[in-house]
């Protein structure tokens, strides 16, 4: 037989992939998310680690939250991970950690993981420009 059927290896045909939306679906539905209003609050009150995980490029565009860690969502994983080299001890498993990047997609993406690897409070702030237009702390 033809295609690998008769070794019993599927072709994937008839089954489901998953598509960037439904990512973003589960993440979005996995982390909560708060407005620019609500996270400046947040933000003025001390409380919790702001986290840009754009790359530095798009950072460099824009700015990013005053005194907010730049974590770029493909290197999530080592730097929240207390066993690599790349482990960022501002990230404790039960920290506000409030999430922002250009429009809240990455933000909900990196969110979703950090809740797999057991951080307990994880918010999704949404994108840069609310922030900005909100009046939030901004730095270069």
């Amino acid at each position: 037989m033809r295609g690998g059927l008769a070794l019993g290896i599927s072709n994937d045909q008839g089954r489901h992939m998953k598509t960037a939306k439904d990512f973003l679906d589960e993440a979005n539905a996995a982390v909560p998310r708060m407005n620019a209003a609500q996270a400046i609050e947040r933000y003025n009150a001390g409380g919790g680690v702001f986290v840009d995980v754009r790359d530095s490029a798009a950072i460099a565009k824009t700015g990013t939250i005053a005194g907010a860690q730049r974590i770029a969502r493909g290197i999530i994983e080592f730097v929240a991970d207390p066993a690599t080299t790349l482990y960022n001890d501002t990230l404790q498993k039960d920290a506000d950690i409030y999430l922002i990047c250009g429009a809240g997609g990455q933000a909900a993406l990196a969110g979703k993981t950090l809740k797999e690897m057991g951080y307990k409070h994880v918010t999704n702030i949404g994108g840069i420009g609310a922030w900005k237009d909100a009046g939030g702390a901004m730095e270069d």
